[in-house]
């Protein structure tokens, strides 16, 4: 008879969220029996993601906006493959001669790990959320304790939210959103204009520490970066140099909490 299969934190989560076989599921549930501490722990969660699911059903009901739905969704990414097309076919016929095609597609692909890729991750959901004049955000400023314990439970890393009234943006709330990277946790501000800044902030399985770096993403502007493994990403439409006092400030906020 094999031993039975350790408990980790993946299969508490999964417990919560009810993804279990049943086989797995009956084994983590005698396993929270013989640990009372652990299972204080979970039953938080549980109830917790009760408590969401009850707050967050009457959005559910809602018809999809305009802006997220399929046709939509489709209509941006075509137009964001466009845009890497011209670029591609210069990039193409330059180094054709010498270089060959394979360096063409190493300079002229969009990332797909590090920061370059957090950037695009944040640009994209921007374009998506900020623009929502309905439902931009899960979660209001007015539940920011809810808001920070469930992203930092989702993202298995604590999670704060910057202040940035004094730089003259206001907090509007949050929510999670999917990456090809896992979970992140997307955060929305505005300024008295209605200009919408947001902060992206997930763990990193790549460039765990990196300087600042700028990003222009079809009028978007961003600053980038990672610390300890979670990266920062601030993005806008705006011109970098006004991103940089936020992103410092976002950066000394953050790095005071770790």
């Amino acid at each position: 008879m094999s031993a039975p299969r350790p408990v980790r934190e993946d299969d508490l989560q999964a417990y919560v969220d009810e993804v279990l076989d049943a086989d797995r599921q009956r084994e983590v549930a005698d396993y929270l029996r013989r640990h009372p501490e652990v299972a204080r722990r979970i039953d938080g969660y549980i109830a917790q993601r009760a408590a969401f699911r009850a707050a967050l059903a009457p959005i559910a009901e809602e018809p999809i906006p305009p802006e997220l739905g399929l046709r939509a969704l489709v209509e941006a990414r075509r137009a964001r493959l466009n845009a890497w097309r011209p670029a591609a076919a210069a990039a193409m016929i330059l180094c054709l001669g010498g270089l060959g095609g394979w360096t063409a597609r190493a300079v002229f692909t969009p990332p797909v790990n590090g920061v370059g890729a957090l950037a695009r991750e944040a640009a994209d959901n921007y374009r998506v959320y900020a623009s929502d004049t309905h439902r931009p955000v899960e979660i209001g400023s007015t539940q920011q304790a809810d808001l920070v314990r469930w992203v930092s439970s989702r993202l298995r890393s604590p999670v704060a939210v910057p202040d940035l009234q004094s730089a003259g943006y206001r907090f509007i709330g949050g929510r999670l959103v999917t990456t090809p990277h896992g979970p992140a946790a997307m955060f929305l501000y505005d300024n008295p204009q209605g200009e919408r800044l947001a902060v992206m902030v997930r763990p990193m399985k790549a460039e765990k520490n990196t300087a600042m770096t700028e990003q222009t993403d079809q009028g978007l502007d961003g600053v980038s970066w990672a610390t300890d493994g979670i990266g920062y990403s601030l993005v806008a439409p705006t011109r970098p140099a006004s991103l940089h006092p936020l992103a410092n400030e976002v950066r000394r906020q953050v790095e005071t909490v770790v």
